[in-house]
């Protein structure tokens, strides 16, 4: 029957609702379909939910679901002749009413026409998929289909028409502004800041005539610039970030529904797209082939969770070797509603409905990883946009705020009511007999605006630039990188650092040091003998072989390495004929490499066999993997059932924390005591155990574990405990691993540098105790011979109180505590315990949570109110890093999950300490005198202002106007000032050799109410003497006005210029080049200034004499009084200074 036929699509769904015809082109087609597409689906909708309604009334009475299908549903065509066409075979078939359609359907095509095709050019593509909906849609209201945030069943055919807006768009946008809401939005985030705001009020009262003072000009141009150097910011950063979505956005996947490439942001749910090495997943899919004939594939998952080392992901097997038009057709996949966990998720595919095989986290691959592995994929998208992991994971990062920015508001509000103040005491002096004295006061607020630092905030945005610049620059600390622009000064006021220890005091590179089988242990030193009982494992019984006891060491010898050898998640990987393994553990890695080297090496593995080689002989051994069961931070073990082909054995072998497998193995009297021992040593260690299995108790497992896989209710709390009843029973206890995790270079010189500096050093790990005991004595976290106090295993708040009043008498011990034991303080004596643990040298907290590290920090600040730096290595340490007022991220071996999460990111965590006693004093030190001289500034011609309208009897005249104003707040005086962010006062070798110098930093010395009182006395001398020497220069009277404006302007800005050269420590060329810059810009300047000066008089040396005289008196005192006071209470760095290099 012709496609456009009414029969075939029915009476008011015709081919021409779609844009189809036989007369048009297929480009045509290609157009109005998809401009069609959605009205006619909602149509459908609307009409068949009635249809719906009706049909479970009747399923209710008892009809059949299969004569429910086939009986007619309009009831004009009850009376209807059944019609018959000739189909390609010349058979003939019935036709029926589709509920869907509203017209008669050949009953043996309707399942059919999901396949139906069109020639669309040149491309056999799918168009009428969405008519065929299964019957378990047909109870439903059209509505309830698909939820989003509900588990969804996705048919490749159907979902990505029908449902196409059910789901997310898979474009990205981090594109902050368009460009319809770039200037108001940014207008609205300035403005409500009060400086910004108070500015453009007085902009404004500009066009009052009663208020208006000067030009226009002098007001709009300081607000005017400062506005624009933020909006170019934010507009360079927003076209950078519009222009990185639309290169992902833009991104071609070849779609099989389509034949033909879709970019990114066109990607549909239920689009079954393939993906080639080097290929970024632009949604969360389900692997459904690999070109591998195993079905495995390796992603990178570094941009997702941080961790550099390749995973392993796994086709289905039941979609493995199904072709296309059968992926497309006949699967459908069940998927858990949207979350958050990258390590989590439940589904299942079924074929032709009728089986089904479930899905887990290793049959998927989360947008933003990246295809590793040679060859190619077929994978079904299941998440788009902001339903990816991807996406859920990221969240809006808080605005960190400094403490220099929170004193310098402080400060600042000062100022404000400064102004107010000012304004209505000389209103008061005037008098209020005046009617108009409301005036006054709004002309006095105006005149003194510039009290009110406007242009202060960006001058310290840009001075935070320049800072970072310097960091990410700097030779010593190489590869560091600045996340969080804001907090730079930050890093000079640090007097908490909670540091981890795996990966960040040590370097997570692991070596197997030690195993121990309970009676004997071997080191590196005695690897000879256990390659000696290693060489036996594949030879014949040899009668005049050693003695029992001897045989029966060699045999658990090599019994352990067998196990070491296949209980590991270790994959081999060859790049560029290069063997590289690849382990989410490191320590894996280390056990794999160590049975290497005694001769059983890992020379094969995929998913469903593992093949050893034995060196000695030359042979291979084969074995069959049956289940993984991978390892999780709930769980602490991992374990793997195999086959072993050579002797038809079946074995269970898992690894884990002493603390879960000591429950799992068979009693013993040895097991505590040696890991104590091997935690001693500074060694991480693994509990070894197996369990020999019997075909049937297998197959008996594998039943109940099938069984419960394929639940969509909570999944994998019933495999655990289907694992917990089998296996996890008296296991054969082999014996103990221990692994060494070296410190990293310069550790215990970094640490010493900063407990000198002040600074108290906490380590959170989890670890064990005695681990984390070995190790702190190495780094020096705790000095030799110095008492430490122990608290472990503490479950009941009753003897807290205790423990706390002998740390209370004892303040010179360290403390290690356990996560338990801090549990318990955390939850009934949090106040009480930090108060007294934040005096002790050194503390030291094992077996924490991420959890309860973040707590740490959380605690820590509100409590004490100091600044806190977190620093860290793994996806454990992010929640602490982010809680921090300061995070540092190490980039290590466990990736960069860390590091993304971190204000810094680094390699080394020596790099700390040039981070804070370097730059960290610099930042804080230079953002300091730079906001205190921006506020010098105002508070100077604003003295002037203030003196000259007292000495006009109080009334509201400008004194500086026009481009006076605009100048002194811009080219005049900012870049000398701004050249202070280049500025030190010692040379960077003395922060290393006088790490006490940090002290001073963290006690605020540099900007404090009393340094802001002692700049504003300065600014009431200066102010003072500048304008009362050039009203007794000149007069008050209106011909002598632009004298007494020419000497006071000139005064200013060489006082401005005097003052900044005095206070640099360090000269560079640009500092001189700005002060020797800004001089001629001015003296340049001054001709094209005749409105405001009298030109004559500026030639008259007289003009220079003054001038001269009035920057004397302004500067030799403050000179005088700062050397003076210097050389009888010199500050600590002045006692250095003598040693700096220039």
């Amino acid at each position: 029957m012709p496609l456009s036929s009414p029969h075939r699509l029915g009476a008011d769904f015709h081919s021409s609702n779609l844009g189809l015809s036989h007369n048009k082109s297929t480009d045509s087609f290609d157009l109005q379909f998809d401009d069609n597409l959605d009205r006619a689906l909602e149509d459908l909708q609307v009409r068949t939910s009635t249809h719906l309604e009706r049909n479970d009334r009747e399923l209710e009475e008892g009809e059949s679901a299969e004569s429910f299908e086939l009986r007619t549903i309009n009831e004009n065509d009850r009376g209807r002749e059944p019609m018959t066409r000739s189909s390609g075979t010349g058979g003939s078939g019935t036709l029926v009413h589709d509920p869907w359609l509203s017209d008669s359907v050949e009953a043996n095509e309707a399942p059919a026409m999901a396949g139906s095709t069109i020639s669309r050019n040149g491309v056999m593509t799918k168009i009428l998929s969405f008519f065929q909906v299964s019957p378990r849609y047909r109870s439903l209201p059209a509505i309830e289909l698909n939820d989003s945030h509900t588990e969804r069943e996705i048919h490749p055919d159907t979902t990505p028409v029908y449902d196409r807006n059910k789901y997310p768009s898979n474009e990205i946008s981090n594109a902050k502004y368009n460009a319809f809401t770039f200037l108001p939005t940014l207008l609205y985030e300035q403005f409500r800041f009060f400086f910004n705001l108070y500015f453009l009020i007085v902009a404004l009262s500009q066009a009052i005539p009663a208020l208006r003072i000067g030009y226009l000009s002098s007001y709009v141009v300081p607000l005017a610039f400062v506005l624009t150097v933020t909006m170019s910011k934010e507009a360079m950063d927003d076209i950078q970030r519009r222009r990185r979505d639309n290169e992902m956005n833009s991104e071609p996947y070849h779609v099989i529904n389509k034949q033909r490439l879709v970019k990114s942001k066109d990607l549909k749910v239920g689009d079954l797209i393939r993906i080639s090495k080097g290929n970024k997943l632009p949604a969360d899919v389900v692997l459904l082939q690999s070109s591998e004939p195993s079905g495995e594939a390796f992603i990178k998952t570094d941009q997702l969770d941080g961790e550099t080392d390749w995973k392993l992901r796994i086709a289905c097997p039941l979609t493995q070797n199904l072709s296309p038009e059968d992926l497309l057709n006949k699967i459908s996949i069940t998927a858990s509603a949207p979350e958050k966990s990258i390590h989590k998720f439940t589904g299942k595919v079924s074929y032709k409905d009728s089986t089904s095989h479930p899905l887990t986290v290793d049959n998927t691959l989360w947008a933003n990883t990246v295809l590793a592995s040679s060859g190619s994929c077929i994978a079904c998208v299941v998440y788009t946009g902001t339903e990816t992991r991807q996406s859920m994971n990221t969240t809006t990062p808080t605005v960190k705020t400094g403490l220099l920015e929170l004193e310098i508001n402080s400060i600042s509000k000062i100022l404000c009511i400064c102004v107010f103040v000012l304004s209505f005491v000389l209103v008061v002096f005037k008098g209020f007999h005046n009617h108009t004295w409301y005036v006054d006061i709004m002309r006095y607020l105006i005149l003194f605006s510039s009290i009110i630092p406007v242009s202060l905030r960006v001058n310290l945005d840009l001075a935070k630039s320049v800072y970072a610049y310097q960091i990410q620059h700097d030779n010593t600390i190489p590869e560091t990188v600045v996340r969080t622009s804001t907090i730079p000064e930050d890093l000079g006021r640090i007097e908490y650092l909670l540091s981890d220890k795996t990966g960040t005091l040590t370097q997570n590179d692991m070596q197997l040091k030690k195993i121990h089988l309970g009676t004997v242990s071997y080191t590196p030193d005695t690897l000879d003998i256990v390659s000696d009982y290693v060489q036996s494992l594949v030879s014949s019984k040899n009668s005049s072989g050693p003695t029992t006891a001897r045989r029966d060491r060699s045999t658990r010898v090599r019994d352990m390495v067998v196990t070491l050898a296949l209980c590991h998640n270790v994959t081999p990987t060859f790049e560029d004929d290069e063997l590289t393994y690849q382990a989410a553990s490191p320590d894996e890695i280390a056990i794999v490499k160590f049975t290497e080297s005694v001769g059983l090496s890992l020379f094969k593995r995929d998913r469903h066999s593992i093949t050893l080689l034995h060196e000695h002989s030359g042979k291979t051994l084969e074995y069959k993997i049956l289940q993984i069961f991978p390892f999780n931070s709930d769980r602490k073990r991992m374990g793997i059932i195999v086959h072993d082909e050579q002797k038809d054995e079946y074995w269970f072998y898992e690894k884990g924390a002493d603390t879960v497998m000591s429950k799992i193995v068979e009693k013993n009297d040895w097991l505590d005591e040696e890991t104590g021992n091997m935690a001693r040593e500074g060694l991480r260690t693994l509990v070894i155990g197996r369990k020999k299995l019997t075909e049937k108790s297998y197959e008996q497992f594998q039943k109940n574990y099938e069984s419960a896989s394929l639940s969509m209710l909570n999944r994998d709390e019933q495999m655990s405990n289907v694992v917990t009843e089998f296996l996890e029973e008296d296991l054969e206890l082999l014996g103990l691993t221990g692994v060494e995790d070296k410190l990293q270079k310069d550790v215990k010189a970094s640490i010493e540098l900063l407990r000198n500096a002040g600074i108290k050093i906490w380590m959170l790990t989890g670890d064990k105790v005695e681990t984390a005991r070995c190790v702190s004595i190495s780094a020096k976290l705790i000095s030799r011979g110095q008492y430490v106090h122990t608290i472990t295993k503490l479950d009941k708040p009753e003897g807290a109180l205790g423990q706390l009043e002998y740390l209370r008498l004892n303040t010179n011990s360290c403390l290690i505590i356990d996560g338990e034991s801090l549990s318990v303080f955390l939850s009934y004596y949090r106040d009480e315990f930090f108060e007294v643990v934040s005096h002790l040298p050194t503390t030291i907290a094992c077996r924490c949570t991420p959890q309860q590290k973040a707590d740490v920090a959380l605690v820590i600040r509100e409590l004490t109110g100091k600044r806190v730096c977190c620093i860290g290595d793994g996806g454990n340490d992010v929640s602490m890093i982010q809680c921090a007022d300061v995070g540092v991220g190490i980039v290590g071996k466990e990736g960069k999950q860390a590091s993304l999460a971190a204000d810094f990111s680094t390699t080394q965590f020596c790099h700390l300490t040039e981070l804070l006693l370097w730059h960290g004093r610099n930042s804080y030190k230079r953002s300091a005198k730079l906001a205190q001289f921006v506020m010098h500034r105002g508070l100077l011609i604003s003295v002037c202002q203030a003196v000259y309208s007292v000495s006009s009897g109080f009334e509201p005249i400008a004194l500086f106007t026009g481009w006076l104003m605009v100048g002194y707040a811009t080219c005049y005086t900012m870049a000398p000032v701004f050249s202070l962010t280049l500025d030190h006062d010692i040379d960077e070798s003395l922060t290393k050799i006088y790490p006490e110098l940090y002290k001073d930093l963290t006690e605020g010395k540099s900007l404090s109410y009393k340094t802001f009182f002692v700049w504003v006395a300065l600014s009431l001398y200066q102010g003072c003497i500048i304008q009362g020497s050039s009203q007794g220069f000149t007069s008050l009277n209106k011909l002598d006005f632009f004298k007494m404006v020419a000497i006071g302007f000139t005064a200013l800005i060489i006082n401005e210029l005097i003052m900044v050269a005095l206070e640099i420590y360090t000269w560079n060329k640009i500092m001189f080049l700005a002060e020797i810059s800004t001089l001629i810009l001015y003296v340049v300047s001054v001709p094209f200034l005749g409105e405001y000066f009298d030109m004559k008089y500026m030639t008259n040396p007289i003009y220079f004499g003054q001038v001269i005289f009035i920057l004397a008196m302004s500067i030799f005192p403050v000179w005088a009084a700062k050397a003076i006071h210097r050389r009888l209470n010199p500050p600590s760095y002045a006692k250095v200074q003598e040693f700096s290099i220039v």
